[in-house]
């Protein structure tokens, strides 16, 4: 009987031990649907798109440093964290237009912010648009970008504007009645600009032979010799040549040596630190139109954003960080009023936004989803962007 128990508490032991065994290579029972949501729905994932590398590269960064600040100062919104998820888009178009994918589809950011250079948004556009994720740009003024697309929107005035801005400021500062036209005909934003400082030109001196001839030249181009002879011997009284701001200061450093002092105007592109650097002198006393200046703070939102800045890198800003930071909090208010990071939702609230106060101006968002706001003229005086005037939108 002992012999036969002893067998019994044997076999049990092993049973025991197998059970065991097996036990512990089971799998965890799955979350239940009452268990915490992991700690990533507690962020707001908001992309940013920019030309950090290549032609763009220097325009890109000066405008990310505003997005960038603004995230500094207002780093939540819905009790939530607002991540920043930044991507390259290498100054390309295809790279752009990939860059946006890859926040829609692999980053699954709720909207987007960029870019610096209209070609570049235009390129985003469709991706944008398919996935219903709102884009919001700061500085691209090409009227394209927002044509027929209800997903993008801008906070910058656009290219009708500014040409007529820079055709007034032709004719009736420089009391110029020709001008000749200088492009940069790969860029969708040199084309555009040029042709309504075009349009406008005509119109504003009432005679259709006001533009003596242009010329063209492919971003990359560093001699300008040609296009500079042939303008030259038509005599214009100033020439318009809006375009990527390394082509446009060595163009005018060629035009200084090919001894040709007329005025050269352009637009907002040119307002980057690289533009003085490269055209040193030849630069002196170029004139363009740009979004924004320090020496005339707009609102409230100006000051914050000017004493921030200034704490933080110790000089003054670029008027393209000032959009870049308004686009950064356009997107905050408008998933504050959506109450929502419903991607539709806040591009809903985003094409309701009127008169919101940003860094750079009053922002208030037309059928398009473009911003009506003013124009800054300035000039290039002792080697830094200087102001010269405000020109306001006729209502």
């Amino acid at each position: 009987m002992k012999k036969l128990n002893k067998k019994i508490s044997v076999v049990i032991a092993l049973m025991l031990i197998t059970v065991l065994a097996f036990s512990g290579c089971a799998k965890p029972a799955p979350q239940s649907a009452e268990q915490p949501a992991p700690a990533e729905a507690d962020v707001i994932k908001i992309g940013v798109f920019e030309p950090l590398t290549g032609a763009n590269a220097a325009g890109g960064a000066i405008e990310l440093e505003g997005v960038k600040l603004a995230n500094e100062l207002y780093p939540t919104v819905l009790g939530k964290k607002v991540e920043l998820v930044i991507v390259d888009n290498k100054s390309d178009k295809v790279e752009a237009a990939s860059a946006a994918a890859r926040l829609i589809e692999k980053e699954k950011v709720s909207a987007i912010i960029g870019s610096w250079g209209s070609s570049l948004s235009m390129a985003a556009g469709d991706a944008v648009k398919t996935a219903k994720i709102p884009a919001v740009g700061a500085s691209c003024t090409n009227p394209l970008v927002t044509l027929n697309n209800d997903y993008y929107f801008r906070v910058c005035f656009i290219d009708p504007f500014q040409g007529t801005v820079m055709a007034n400021y032709a004719i009736n500062k420089l009391g110029a009645k020709k001008a000749a036209i200088i492009q940069e005909v790969s860029s969708d934003y040199s084309v555009g600009l040029a042709k309504f400082f075009t349009d406008s030109f005509k119109e504003l001196t009432g005679d259709p032979n006001a533009i003596v001839g242009s010329a063209s030249y492919n971003t990359g181009d560093q001699d300008f010799t040609a296009q500079l002879t042939n303008i030259k011997q038509l005599n214009p009284d100033v020439i318009f040549a809006p375009g990527n701001f390394t082509e446009s200061a060595m163009l005018m450093k060629q035009a200084k040596q090919l001894g040709i002092n007329i005025p050269i105007l352009g637009g907002d592109t040119w307002e980057t630190p690289e533009f003085i650097d490269i055209g040193q002198d030849a630069v002196e006393g170029a004139v363009f139109s740009t979004f924004f200046t320090s020496e005339v703070p707009i609102t409230e939102k100006s000051k914050e954003f000017l004493d921030a800045y200034r704490k933080k890198y110790n000089q003054e800003p670029a008027s393209v960080t000032a959009l870049g930071f308004d686009a950064y909090l356009v997107i905050l208010d408008a998933i504050e009023r959506a109450n929502s990071t419903d991607s539709v939702a806040i591009r809903d609230a985003i094409a309701q936004t009127t008169d919101f106060m940003g860094a750079a101006g009053i922002i208030t968002l037309d059928g398009n989803g473009d911003a009506v706001k003013s124009a800054v003229i300035k000039v290039v005086k002792d080697g830094k962007f200087t102001y010269l005037d405000t020109v306001e939108p006729v209502k």
